[in-house]
């Protein structure tokens, strides 16, 4: 038999089964993340995932991961304000290529 379901339901769905929502909460955490880290810092590191509070960082160097740990406490904290949702506690840093 016909089952009716609301419209918002299976857009909701779809979202959930193709990714959709994934994408774009990556896209915002990426925005975030040079927001709060600054265009200097920004161009030479890659956002990552968040994984129960803790942002993951990918630096193009050592020189790099260094400044972010200095900076760490006040990125953290203007994280925590742009992505509320994400509960930022932390932020961890590898090496790795960044582009």
């Amino acid at each position: 038999m016909f089952d009716p379901r609301r419209i918002t339901d299976i857009l909701s769905e779809l979202h959930a089964r193709r990714g959709y929502a994934r994408v774009r909460e990556t896209e915002s955490c990426e925005q975030a993340w040079k927001e709060a880290a600054g265009a200097a810092l920004a161009a030479q590191t890659r956002c990552g995932s968040v994984k129960r509070g803790v942002l993951e960082i990918t630096a193009a160097n050592n020189m790099v991961a260094q400044e972010l740990q200095f900076e760490k406490a006040r990125i953290v904290e203007r994280l925590a304000e742009l992505l509320p949702e994400e509960k930022i506690r932390d932020v961890r840093c590898r090496i790795g290529a960044v582009r």
